[in-house]
C-alpha cells in the first residue's frame, strides 16, 4: 500500500514536471515521463540505501563489532612511511573523546579506499563526474562544509555486506549524461562556471582541465580586472570560469572573482567625473584604496612566482601544497581587501545620490552604527579623506566670513537671485537687512552627522558675523587681523581642537559685533531714543509739543505745512529736557504727515518719524519702523482725548465760580451729568495710558534690557528680543488681534476700532459739553443785557409815568417776559392787556430757537454718554 501510495506520487510529480513538446506524439511523450519516473525511483532507492548505511555503520561502536572485516591497509601504496606515521595516529584517534562512532568511521574509510576508481558509480546529484585521488585539493576539501549523503559518489562495494546491493536498473540507467542532464535545471553561479553542463560526457572529458598552478598564474591578471587564458572576461560584469574544474576550485574562484569584479567597478567609478568637491575627494580616496590594492596584488604575484618556480610535477597536485601558496591561501590573503572592496562599492553605489553633507553621513553611518570593527575602522580611514574638502570649507567660512562652496555642499548657502535679479526677502525686513537676514541661510540636510546641531549653528553665526562685520560695518582690517592671529589647520579626528577652536571664535566674534553695535553705531541710545520720543516716554515734550501744536492740528489736514509743524517740534525740543540728547539722536527725529483723505484735521495726519541707517536696521528693521508708528498713532490719539477732555474740564472748573454759578435750575442739572461723564471719560484715559506706558511698554522694556545685556549675546538674540518687545507692546497694548465676543472671528484691529470708537464718542461729547457751556456764557449774556435793559427801562418809566400806573400797571418789557414765561409759543394773544409789538415777536421767536438748541444738546449728551459706557463694557467684556 505504502509503495502504491509513492509510485502515485511520484507518477503526478513527473507529469506535472514533464509537459508535452510541441509537434511531440503521446508516444514520445509517454516514453520521456517513463523515463523520469524511472530515473527519479533510482534516486529515492539510492538516498535510501544510503541513509541505511550510514545507520549500520552507526551501530559499529566497538572493534569486536568489526571482527571478520578487513583490517585497515595501514600499506596499501606500499609506502611504509605513510603506514608507520598512520600507525602512530590511530592510537592518538581512538584516545579523543570527541567521536563517538570511531571504529565505525575507520572501517568506512577502508571499504572506501578498496573501492577503484572504475567501478565507482555516479548516484550523486550534482551532476559533476567523479574525481580520482590525484585530482583532490587538500586545501580546498578543507573550505567544504560536511557534506551531504547525496554530494559524495558512494560504490556499491563501499557499502556494508548486509546492504551491498544496488538497483541493477538504477546501474544501468544512471549514466554520467542522464546525471548531467538532471541537473541542467539548476541555478547557476554568480559567475558563469559551466555552461556546457549538459554536453556528453566524452566532450567534457576531452576539454582542457587546468592545473592550481595555472590558475595561480593567470589569478593576479584576474585580480585587476584583467582577462587572462583561462579566467576570461566575458563583459565588464561577468568572468568565465572554466567548466572542467572541480567544485571546491569552482568555489574558490567563485570567491576570488568578487574582488575581481569590484575592482573594476570602482575602477570605472574613479575615473567618472563628479560635479562636486566631496564626490572628488571620495574618488581619490577610493583611488588611493585601490593602489594599496594593487600593492597586495604585487606582494601575492610574488608570492606565487616564487611557489611555481618551485613546484614539482611528480608531485601530488604538482607540489603546490609545499609550494605555500594555494588558491585557499589566496582567498585568505585577499579576504580583508575583498571587504574593503565591497564596502567602497557600496559607497560608490550611494555616492550617485548624495553630495557634500549628505556624503559624509552615510560614510560616517559605516563608523558609528556598523558592528564590525573592520568596517568601522576602514569608513574612519576614509572620512579622513573624505571629509578634507568639507573642513577646507568651514576653515574659510569661520575665520574668514567667506563662503567658498562652488557646488552647494556645505551646511551653509548662498540664496540663488530670482529672475529679476534680487533676492527674495521677508516682507518685514527691508532691503538692506537682506545682508544678515536673507543673505546666508542654513541648509539642514547638507549637515553632516559627523557634528551637532548646536555646533552647526556656532558655525553659521560665526561666518555670517564675519561677513557682516567686513562688509557691512566696515571693519574688514579687524577680521583680516583676527584671521592671521586665529587661523588653524582643521581636519577630522580632532574633535577636542575643533570644538576649542569654534566656541573661542563664536566667544570673539559676537563680542566684537555687540560691541560695534553698541559703541560704533550707538544700537542702544537709539532703542532708548525709540521709547522716549514714539513711545511717549519723554512726557514734558509730548505734553509741550501737543500744547504748541493744538491750534495747527485742530485745522483741516489739507492746509498742514510742514516747515510749520518741524518748527513746532524743534520749539518743543528746546522747551524741554529733551535738548539734553544727543545731536545724534535729535537729528533723527523728524514730523511729518500721513497720506491725506477727504475731511481729516491735522491731528489725524500728523506723526514723529526716527530714522535710523545701517547697519543698526538689521535690529530696527522697516517692519519695527511700521510698528513704532502704529504704536506712536494709537499713543498720540489717546493723548489727544486727554488733552481736550483736560481743557474742557478746566473750562468747567473756572465757568463753576463764574458764569455757570448764575444759571437756572434746568441747565445747572445738565452741567452736573457733564462734569459726572466727564470725570468719567478722564479716569478711563488715564487709567488706559498707565496701563499701556507702564504695565506693557515699561514691563517689556525690562525684559528688553535683559536680553541684550545678557552675556554671550549674539545678534540674533537682539533681533528677536527686540521683535518681541514689539509684539508684546502690541499685543497687550490691545493693538494685536483677538477674537470677537460675537462673532467669534479672528480680527487684527478688534480691540483698537473699539477703542477708537470711545475716543471718539469721548471727542464728540466734548464738543457737545463745550456747545452747552458756549449756551450757558450767551445765556449769561442775554440775561445780563436783559437787566441792564429792565434795569435802564425802569428808571426812565419812573420818571415819565403818573401815579395811576405806578403800581399796578406792568412795563411792556414785564409784560413780554411773563408771556414768553407763560406761553412761549405765543398762540394766546387774547389775555395779554397790552398789544404785542414786532420787537415783542422777536423775542419769542429767539425764545424758541433757545429751548431748541437746549433741548437739542441734552439729547446728545445723554445719547453720547449711554454710547461711551456701552462701549467701555463691551470693551472690558472682550477683554475678559
Amino acid at each position: 500500500m505504502g509503495d502504491q501510495r509513492v509510485d502515485n506520487a511520484l507518477t503526478a510529480l513527473v507529469e506535472i514536471l514533464v509537459p508535452a513538446l510541441d509537434d511531440e506524439d503521446a508516444a514520445s511523450l509517454d516514453e520521456r515521463r517513463d523515463d523520469a519516473l524511472a530515473l527519479a525511483k533510482d534516486i529515492l532507492d539510492t538516498w535510501v540505501l544510503i541513509q541505511s548505511s550510514q545507520a549500520y555503520l552507526l551501530t559499529c561502536d566497538k572493534p569486536s563489532e568489526i571482527e571478520g572485516r578487513p583490517r585497515l591497509q595501514l600499506n596499501r601504496h606500499q609506502d611504509t612511511a605513510k603506514a608507520d606515521r598512520v600507525s602512530n595516529l590511530l592510537p592518538r584517534l581512538l584516545e579523543q573523546p570527541v567521536l563517538n562512532h570511531k571504529w565505525a568511521i575507520l572501517s568506512l574509510l577502508n571499504e572506501l579506499a578498496d573501492v577503484e576508481s572504475d567501478h565507482l558509480d555516479a548516484v550523486a546529484v550534482n551532476g559533476h563526474q567523479p574525481r580520482d585521488s590525484s585530482s583532490h585539493d587538500n586545501g580546498s576539501s578543507q573550505e567544504q562544509s560536511r557534506p551531504r549523503a547525496s554530494d559524495n559518489p558512494i560504490s556499491a562495494n563501499a557499502l556494508p555486506q548486509p546492504l551491498n546491493r544496488l538497483s541493477r536498473r538504477s546501474r544501468e540507467k544512471a549514466t554520467p549524461g542522464d546525471v548531467g542532464r538532471r541537473n541542467q535545471s539548476r541555478n547557476e553561479p554568480a559567475v558563469n562556471a559551466s555552461d556546457n553542463h549538459g554536453e556528453d560526457d566524452s566532450e567534457v572529458k576531452n576539454m582542457e582541465k587546468p592545473t592550481e598552478a595555472t590558475l595561480l598564474h593567470d589569478l593576479p591578471f584576474t585580480l585587476q580586472g584583467l582577462s587572462s587564458t583561462h579566467l576570461p572576461f566575458s563583459s565588464r560584469s561577468t568572468l568565465d570560469l572554466p567548466p572542467s574544474l572541480p567544485l571546491p576550485v569552482i568555489s574558490l574562484l567563485h570567491t576570488l572573482a568578487e574582488p575581481s569584479l569590484l575592482y573594476r567597478v570602482l575602477s570605472d567609478f574613479v575615473e567618472s567625473s563628479d560635479e562636486g568637491l566631496v564626490g572628488q575627494s571620495l574618488r581619490s580616496a577610493i583611488g588611493m584604496e585601490l593602489r594599496s590594492y594593487l600593492g597586495l596584488l604585487a606582494t601575492l604575484e610574488g608570492e606565487i612566482r616564487r611557489a611555481i618556480a618551485t613546484i614539482n610535477p611528480d608531485e601530488p597536485r604538482g607540489g603546490v601544497g609545499k609550494a605555500g601558496v594555494t588558491l585557499k591561501r589566496c582567498v585568505v590573503w585577499t579576504r580583508d581587501a575583498t571587504m574593503g572592496l565591497r564596502l567602497m562599492s557600496l559607497m560608490a553605489e550611494e555616492a550617485k545620490s548624495r553630495k557634500g553633507g549628505q556624503l559624509i553621513t552615510m560614510i560616517h553611518s559605516f563608523s558609528s552604527s556598523h558592528g564590525d570593527p573592520f568596517v568601522a575602522a576602514f569608513a574612519e580611514r576614509m572620512l579622513t579623506k573624505v571629509t578634507r574638502p568639507f573642513y577646507d570649507m568651514l576653515r574659510q567660512w569661520i575665520y574668514n566670513g567667506e563662503l567658498s562652496d562652488p557646488y552647494h555642499e556645505f551646511l551653509v548657502r548662498e540664496p540663488s537671485p530670482t529672475q529679476d535679479g534680487s533676492v527674495p526677502i521677508d516682507p518685514r525686513r527691508a532691503p538692506a537687512t537682506s545682508v544678515w537676514e536673507d543673505k546666508y541661510k542654513m541648509e539642514e540636510n547638507m549637515i553632516p552627522s559627523i557634528v551637532t546641531e548646536d555646533f552647526a549653528r556656532k558655525v553659521f553665526l560665526i561666518g555670517k558675523s564675519l561677513n557682516f562685520i567686513r562688509y557691512s560695518c566696515g571693519d574688514s582690517a579687524w577680521v583680516e587681523a583676527y584671521c592671521k592671529d586665529a587661523s588653524r589647520e582643521l581636519h577630522y579626528g580632532d574633535t577636542a581642537t575643533l570644538e576649542t577652536s569654534i566656541d573661542e571664535a563664536y566667544k570673539t566674534t559676537m563680542a566684537r559685533l555687540i560691541d560695534l553695535m553698541d559703541s560704533k553705531f550707538q544700537l542702544f541710545e537709539h532703542l532708548r531714543a525709540l521709547k522716549k520720543y514714539l513711545l511717549l516716554g519723554q512726557g514734558d515734550f509730548i505734553a509741550l509739543l501737543m500744547e504748541s501744536l493744538a491750534s495747527n492740528l485742530d485745522r483741516p489736514a489739507g492746509s498742514q505745512q510742514r516747515h510749520t509743524l518741524t518748527a513746532q517740534l524743534e520749539y518743543a525740543i528746546r522747551g524741554s529736557n529733551a535738548q539734553y540728547d544727543s545731536p545724534e539722536v535729535l537729528r533723527r527725529l523728524d514730523a511729518r504727515l500721513l497720506d491725506l483723505s477727504h475731511g481729516e484735521t491735522g491731528w489725524d495726519v500728523f506723526t514723529l518719524e526716527y530714522k535710523v541707517d545701517a547697519p543698526v536696521d538689521v535690529v530696527i528693521t522697516a517692519w519695527a519702523s511700521k510698528e513704532y508708528l502704529v504704536v506712536f498713532n494709537f499713543l498720540w490719539r489717546i493723548k489727544r482725548v486727554e488733552f481736550a477732555l483736560g481743557s474742557t474740564w478746566r473750562r468747567c472748573m473756572t465757568g463753576a465760580r463764574g458764569v455757570l454759578a448764575t444759571i437756572d435750575d434746568s441747565q445747572s442739572k445738565d452741567w452736573k451729568h457733564a462734569r459726572c461723564c466727564i470725570a468719567e471719560m478722564i479716569h478711563f484715559v488715564n487709567q488706559l495710558q498707565y496701563y499701556i506706558l507702564f504695565e506693557v511698554i515699561e514691563a517689556s522694556w525690562d525684559q528688553l534690557q535683559a536680553a541684550i545685556t545678557r552675556p554671550g549675546a549674539t545678534l540674533d538674540d537682539l533681533i528677536e528680543a527686540h521683535t518681541a518687545y514689539l509684539k508684546a507692546i502690541t499685543h497687550k497694548g490691545l493693538l494685536g488681534s483677538a477674537r470677537s465676543s460675537v462673532t467669534g472671528a479672528r480680527d487684527d484691529s478688534f480691540f483698537t476700532s473699539q477703542l477708537h470708537h470711545i475716543l471718539k464718542t469721548m471727542l464728540a461729547y466734548k464738543d457737545v459739553v463745550d456747545g452747552l457751556y458756549s449756551f450757558s456764557v450767551a445765556e449769561f449774556t442775554r440775561r445780563q443785557e436783559q437787566n441792564a435793559r429792565l434795569e435802564t427801562g425802569t428808571t426812565k418809566g419812573r420818571r415819565g409815568l403818573t401815579n395811576d400806573n405806578d403800581g399796578h400797571s406792568p412795563s411792556p418789557h414785564l409784560a413780554a417776559q411773563k408771556l414768553l414765561n407763560s406761553n412761549p409759543n405765543g398762540n394766546n394773544r387774547a389775555e395779554s392787556p397790552f398789544p404785542i409789538s414786532t420787537g415783542a415777536l422777536a423775542a419769542t421767536t429767539a425764545a424758541d430757537s433757545t429751548d431748541a438748541i437746549l433741548t437739542a444738546l441734552r439729547v446728545r449728551l445723554g445719547e453720547l454718554s449711554r454710547d461711551f459706557r456701552t462701549r467701555v463694557n463691551v470693551l472690558l467684556g472682550d477683554l475678559m
